[in-house]
């Protein structure tokens, strides 16, 4: 999306690896959830940017201070998915540093945290049945008038 829209793409979760210098599983193993979710915090509110497409971990949503900072900055998109498609694109969860509370399962996760996405989203995007491309265009198109 940002190739199409001529914007720099940000990962925040790669700004929290380099910042601490080591994969987000480690920061969680040693910091704690809430250890992770504070410095996650803090990285995507110094977060000071135009003409940006910024991807974000899903535990940012945890993070008031920064949705917010990130609705003032920009426009929130939610890719709205069926928890079966969700389950099946994240494999092996663990080693992608998704953070869980103990005794949490990916199910329960999702459902905590889907009323969370449509609360901070500017626009809620329905991807059911669409492939990179087509999904890619319909949030284009969605968000046209707000760039």
């Amino acid at each position: 999306m940002a190739k199409v829209l001529g914007y720099r793409f940000i990962d925040s979760d790669l700004l929290i690896q380099e910042q601490e210098g080591c994969l987000l599983k480690d920061i969680i193993e040693t910091k704690g959830t809430e250890g992770f979710r504070a410095i996650e915090n803090q990285v995507n509110c110094n977060i000071h940017t135009k003409r940006s497409v910024i991807a974000t971990g899903g535990s940012i949503i945890y993070c008031q201070e920064a949705m917010e900072h990130l609705r003032n900055i920009g426009v929130v998109v939610y890719i709205q998915l069926d928890y079966e498609i969700i389950k099946d694109r994240l494999g092996n969860i663990r080693q992608r540093g998704v953070v869980f509370r103990e005794g949490q399962t990916l199910e329960s996760l999702y459902e905590e945290r889907c009323p969370l996405y449509e609360k901070y989203a500017h626009i809620t995007v329905d991807g059911k049945n669409m492939g990179v491309e087509e999904l890619m265009e319909k949030i284009v198109d969605a968000v046209k008038d707000r760039l």
